[in-house]
């Protein structure tokens, strides 16, 4: 009996092979599942600081956009008028510097110009010889058509017109006179200045009665006409 009683009994601090085994694989589990309670107090933890930060936590959520501020009645007739005055502006510009438009009111010009035609004008182009031109004279608009220029001269005899000797050919139909002219033959046109006729020859009212016609009295030279009342 006392043999068997040693046998079975064993030291208090040892530890059975099963009983490490059994302890070993508990250990392993623990450790299983503490990783994995690390990890989800991680994600936790990252969720409370973007709701802390105000950030939404889904990435298919868009920041709302800032609200258009509304535009007052006053606003909008501010801009109306802004607008057209700019307009006025512009159109008055171009009228002033680079053409304009004209209405004939007599048949000076005519065939070329009829009375009741709108003219347009071009001033950045310098005036030649040939040019069918609109100007000032007296205060009244005329059209006519540049025979010669500054420093020319002009010579009227028998229905042609000589320019510094030479015969100027011209598509006008009615013969040209110096009957009834206010200036004398030859003619030399002044500086600054260009010597204009109207192609209705019988009408003396261009440089045969004014001389040369200053060049800051030009409107431009005619290089659109509007017909309005038949052709």
């Amino acid at each position: 009996m006392a043999e068997m009683t040693e046998e079975t009994s064993a030291p208090a601090g040892s530890v059975t092979g099963a009983e490490a085994a059994a302890e070993e694989h508990t250990g392993g589990h623990t450790g299983g599942h503490t990783g994995e309670e690390k990890a989800a107090a991680g994600t936790a933890a990252a969720k409370d600081g973007a709701a802390a930060d105000g950030s939404s936590p889904s990435s298919s959520e868009k920041p709302k956009g800032r609200k258009k501020k509304k535009r007052s009645a006053l606003w909008y007739a501010v801009s109306f008028f802004a607008k057209i005055g700019l307009t006025v502006i512009a159109v008055w510009a171009l009228l002033r510097f680079v053409g304009g438009v004209f209405m004939c009111h007599d048949n000076s010009a005519f065939p070329m110009i009829k009375d009741g035609d709108l003219v347009i004008t071009y001033r950045l182009d310098p005036i030649r010889q040939g040019d069918v031109v609109v100007y000032r004279h007296g205060g009244t608009v005329h059209f006519g058509r540049v025979c010669a220029v500054a420093g020319d001269k002009v010579e009227l005899g028998g229905s042609i017109v000589t320019v510094n000797g030479y015969g100027l050919y011209e598509d006008t139909v009615y013969p040209t006179s110096a009957e009834g002219a206010e200036i004398s033959f030859p003619y030399t046109v002044p500086d600054g200045c260009v010597f204009v006729l109207n192609d209705y020859r019988s009408d003396l009212s261009d440089s045969r009665s004014y001389g040369g016609i200053p060049l800051e009295d030009t409107e431009g030279k005619a290089i659109f006409i509007v017909r309005r009342r038949g052709i």
